[in-house]
């Protein structure tokens, strides 16, 4: 592609149609594997997580609590994206751009403050987190397709799927360049091992595309990869960095899995009870590219008869014609409920997790992001 093409992305409708195609199209690679054939605004404009309002507005608090240290981050982060390749910088000015909440960065930025870590290299980690996190975003829009995230239309949707793979590469290096800086081989372990894992877990969500007869445990396994281990890398770098408690390093550790555990169950149950405007994604996306997520599993395990069937039949074809009825029977099975009991139990794990840490505002804006991450279910 020249690269005068390249930088100009695609029309709102030729980018919509290309992500239509592409997913009517979707070549079924898991099926072949799986044992049985998904200018920075500030930090207040990150709040896009919408649930309740209240849940909003508790998050800006906590956001608020590290004001001066996430302006540093959101300063760093724009001049870490600058390259001499202008198409780079291009569609790094757009990620910017297109916010996000950055929960990552802030828990690291609470989780050092907590061990009342004074330096600054903490601003470093946390823009590590979010490139490494953008980076995972970027590849994964072009693996599921993904045509809408964050209420915009994806990199891959505008500019095709090469630079968005290409800048996700791009990404994953300067945070390694950046890890370097910090000067710490601890912590370089720790992001590199959470690395490979979430690459692992990717590889084995899409081994699982369209298996119907996943089980709940193996689900688990791939939140934990794919979605709780970077939290939890956020927390263990961040404690690392600040203290050399080992009780304190073992509890935020445990916080940053048990938070990211109970996101993802929650952000599951939304993606069959809530709307496009609360996700910032489409509704019914991992219905479409055959993923089972919890409320599906344990309604083709409780359901009726032809619930299952029809969950079964809506995973195997892709499609999310069906999405209504799914929705429908998933309710009906009492699935909603269920991963909302195991989002809480997740929740509660993390907030167990921070007990014993040193008692100050920013363990107790720790204890409220968990409580604010399951109130997005309310």
């Amino acid at each position: 592609m020249p690269l005068t093409s390249a930088l100009n992305p695609r029309p709102a409708d030729s980018a919509a149609a290309a992500t239509n195609s592409t997913r009517a199209g979707q070549t079924d690679v898991a099926n072949q594997t799986a044992p049985h054939a998904s200018p920075d605004p500030g930090p207040d404009a990150r709040i896009e997580e919408p649930a309740a309002q209240g849940t909003s507005q508790e998050i800006e608090r906590l956001f608020s609590l590290v004001r001066q240290d996430f302006k540093a981050v959101n300063d760093l982060i724009p001049r870490q994206l600058t390259s001499d390749v202008e198409l780079v910088e291009v569609i790094g000015r757009y990620i910017v751009e297109s916010g996000g909440k950055r929960l990552r960065p802030l828990i690291v930025l609470l989780a050092a403050r907590c061990c009342d870590y004074e330096e600054q290299d903490h601003v470093r980690l946390a823009a590590i987190i979010e490139f490494l996190h953008t980076a995972t975003l970027l590849h994964d829009d072009v693996v599921d397709r993904s045509g809408l995230r964050r209420g915009r239309a994806t990199v891959n949707a505008m500019w095709g799927n090469p630079p968005s793979v290409l800048v996700g590469d791009f990404l994953y290096s300067r945070a390694f360049q950046l890890m370097v800086e910090l000067e710490s081989m601890d912590i370089m372990a720790i992001l590199a091992d959470a690395t490979n894992v979430i690459a692992e877990g990717e590889v084995l969500q899409l081994a699982h595309v369209g298996d119907t007869e996943l089980t709940e445990a193996l689900y688990f396994d791939v939140i934990r990869s794919k979605t709780a281990m970077l939290f939890q890398a956020a927390s263990h770098s961040a404690a690392v960095l600040a203290t050399d408690d080992a009780d304190a390093i073992s509890r935020l550790r445990s916080y940053g899995l048990h938070f990211g555990m109970a996101y993802q169950l929650v952000d599951d149950w939304l993606d069959y009870a809530g709307d496009a405007q609360v996700m910032g994604k489409n509704v019914g996306d991992d219905l479409a590219e055959g993923k089972a997520t919890l409320p599906l599993i344990y309604t083709m395990a409780n359901g009726s008869s032809s619930d299952r069937e029809l969950i079964r039949d809506a995973l195997t074809s892709k499609c999310a014609d069906q999405l209504e009825d799914v929705c429908a029977a998933v309710a009906r099975s009492n699935a909603l409920a269920y991963t909302r009991e195991q989002a809480r139990k997740q929740s509660e794990l993390a907030l167990d997790a921070l007990m014993g840490l040193p008692a100050n505002e920013y363990r107790d804006a720790l204890e409220d992001l968990a409580r604010a991450a399951i109130g997005r279910i309310n």
